[in-house]
């Protein structure tokens, strides 16, 4: 991969991992106001409406295929409405950095669905950079301390959330990034759309108001921050990166979220940060480096050196006269044919070996 294909994606992809990031900030504040479902329908309907307004700025109309919308629904389910309310019920009993944590086991999951989709095929650096990210992701988390009560429930919640990441992931891969005829603000904004609607069905059938108007202002700065970046601009990036990327490279986004999530929850929120979380987010970022082939490419970039031929090279580097007896060509050995001795001719010579 070049500097120029990765120029076309990595910015975007950096910024997705900062707004992704400092999300499970804004969710942490929000879910202690809002009951979960609130917070997922409120993002979802923020996030719609801000790629509505951005649809309307370039000109351009949601698209008229009912199939592709029909993928919107499915994608939806697995994309947003489930995971996103997971994430807001997880992180009433988890931290934002522990939610984050979980979310980095999405490419895992990814990895799985794309196989079984046939999507991509991943290579054997990739898969090692995924397992290795993984153990990462569980040093981070202290797999060793045991979980219990309501942290254990929160835990479960937001790995579920991963595992639907994984299967639309996948999903978004097979059947809507790879359109040509729609740009990603287009697909972004149907996707969102579709969500929005289907929780504002499933909200009021739980016996959950869509919108708790005796929220303080502190939780409504958070759904505003959650929904116009952490859902509208989030996904516009990421229709993009997918789209350039790939799937299995934009799921490896998820291993810079634990970061930026370590910063905003333990500066602002005064979330505690364990001497294995640092440790663990270093193995993290070395897993996206082999993931990416980073370091393979960089060894293979790597000027060979010079070496000095020994005896038993320097007697083979000699000229040595080929046979001058012509052979048939059904009698020469396939296996000791060169370039050279390969050219046509009125016979075809016996190869020194």
């Amino acid at each position: 991969m070049t500097s120029t294909s990765l120029g076309r994606w990595l910015p975007a992809y950096l910024l997705l991992a900062l707004i992704w990031g400092n999300s499970f900030f804004f969710i942490k504040v929000a879910v202690g106001t809002l009951h979960p479902l609130q917070v997922s329908f409120g993002r979802m309907a923020i996030g719609a409406a801000t790629l509505l307004v951005a649809l309307a700025l370039t000109r351009r109309a949601l698209p008229r295929d009912p199939r592709l919308w029909g993928h919107f629904q499915v994608a939806s389910v697995v994309l947003t409405t489930v995971p996103f309310t997971l994430f807001a019920y997880g992180e009433q009993y988890v931290s934002s950095v522990v939610a984050a944590i979980w979310n980095a086991t999405t490419p895992l999951c990814t990895l799985a669905f794309t196989l079984l989709l046939r999507a991509e095929k991943p290579s054997a650096g990739r898969m090692a950079g995924l397992g290795l990210g993984f153990a990462g992701v569980m040093v981070v988390l202290g797999v060793w301390q045991p979980l219990s009560g309501g942290a254990l429930g929160g835990s479960l919640a937001c790995f579920g959330a991963a595992l639907c990441y994984g299967v639309g992931g996948s999903y978004l891969g097979r059947f809507i990034t790879g359109r040509r005829s729609e740009p990603p603000v287009v697909l972004a904004a149907g996707q969102l759309l579709s969500g929005a609607l289907q929780l504002a069905v499933i909200t009021p059938l739980a016996g959950v108001a869509l919108v708790d108007l005796s929220a303080p202002a502190a939780v409504w700065w958070s759904m505003l921050a959650l929904g116009g970046l952490g859902t509208g601009v989030a996904y516009l990036l990421l229709y993009g990166v997918q789209a350039r990327a790939g799937v299995t490279t934009t799921s490896t986004v998820t291993y810079l979220l634990p970061v930026f999530a370590v910063v905003s929850g333990v500066l602002v929120l005064g979330e505690s940060l364990a001497w294995n979380q640092p440790v663990g987010a270093a193995v993290i970022l070395v897993a996206i480096a082999m993931t990416q082939g980073l370091l393979t490419r960089r060894r293979a970039s790597a000027p060979p050196q010079p070496m000095e031929p020994g005896p038993a090279s320097r007697e083979s580097m000699e000229p040595r006269p080929a046979s001058p007896e012509p052979v048939e060509l059904g009698s020469v050995n396939s296996e000791t044919l060169t370039p050279e001795t390969s050219v046509p001719g009125p016979a075809i010579r016996r190869a020194e070996v």
